[in-house]
């Protein structure tokens, strides 16, 4: 087990979490019940950028994480990547710290904004640049998922707890495919054809479809993203790795290759593959591969 750094307890880092944690799921809450009124849905939007929409709901929970976790640990040597400050100052933290948290205060921003309720807050403790401790809040379905380095678990507000469930191990033909709400590409749309899936769900937010296979409602997840077009970044993966992995399930590249993170725009590239049995998962990703190659779907 990796060592905290001095003056931080494994349980006390996890009890403060949970609190910052459900105080961020009120302020998304809220938020999202304005939205419902359009007479108040201008003064939410903080850009005009539809493709990577910013709320004050962001804002506000971005700034809720950072001043917690700098006012209760303001003596610790770590860093935190957030997806909002990085837009303003790509340069903001020192990626090579051993220590680092990243955080995406709303992931799923554009169902947040049409009222899908598939949203989530991701924060993950990194440690050398792999995901260790991390939390992934769903608002709307009172759910927070903790990984604490060691096992995994959700709850409720009320404290009762729920345990993973991940579907036992199927071919790929017969998986649940959960895939994006909003970032579907044709080459996506395509490889899905032919694979030729028992059931294909969508929903937005990685946290929220991660989350799925966690609890059994879905077993894989293909993340594809076209050459020379934005990807997916750090926030969207660290944390929804540490539970899908804590639970017994494997994320890698299209190669069975771990995730990578503090690359160059702190993009993750290619395509990805989430699925529910790190026992399966290479030969699932051999099969996926093969698909392509055969079809000639995408340049490997």
């Amino acid at each position: 087990m990796i060592k905290l750094p001095s003056g931080v307890e494994l349980n006390s880092l996890i009890a403060d979490l949970r609190i910052f944690s459900w105080k961020a799921s009120e302020i998304l809450l809220y938020f999202s019940q304005i939205l419902k009124d359009p007479n108040y849905k201008g003064n939410i939007l903080k850009n005009d950028n539809t493709e990577d929409p910013v709320t004050l709901a962001d804002l506000k929970v971005n700034e809720l994480i950072i001043q917690k976790i700098n006012h209760k640990y303001k003596e610790i040597d770590w860093e935190i990547l957030s997806e909002e400050n990085v837009k303003i100052d790509s340069e903001i933290c020192d990626t090579r710290a051993d220590w680092m948290w990243i955080l995406d205060p709303l992931d799923g921003t554009k169902d947040f904004i049409q009222g899908t309720g598939n949203y989530a807050m991701h924060l993950s403790l990194n440690y050398k640049q792999k995901p260790y401790i991390g939390i992934v809040l769903i608002p709307e379905k009172d759910e927070l998922w903790i990984a604490n380095g060691e096992k995994v678990w959700g709850e409720k507000r009320d404290g009762s707890l729920i345990k993973p469930n991940l579907s036992k191990s199927k071919s790929l033909k017969e998986m649940t495919l959960v895939t994006s709400k909003n970032h579907n590409n044709e080459t996506l749309k395509k490889l899905i054809q032919k694979i030729n899936f028992n059931e294909v769900i969508t929903m937005g937010s990685i946290g929220c479809k991660i989350t799925s296979i966690v609890r059994g409602e879905s077993d894989l997840y293909i993340c594809l993203s076209l050459p020379g077009r934005s990807s997916p970044k750090d926030w969207d993966f660290s944390a929804p790795e540490t539970i899908l992995k804590a639970a017994g399930g494997a994320i890698t590249n299209l190669d069975n290759e771990k995730l990578s993170y503090g690359n160059f725009k702190f993009e993750q590239r290619g395509i990805i593959i989430a699925s529910n049995n790190y026992l399966t998962h290479e030969s699932i990703c051999l099969e996926i591969k093969e698909i392509i190659k055969k079809y000639d779907l995408y340049p490997l």
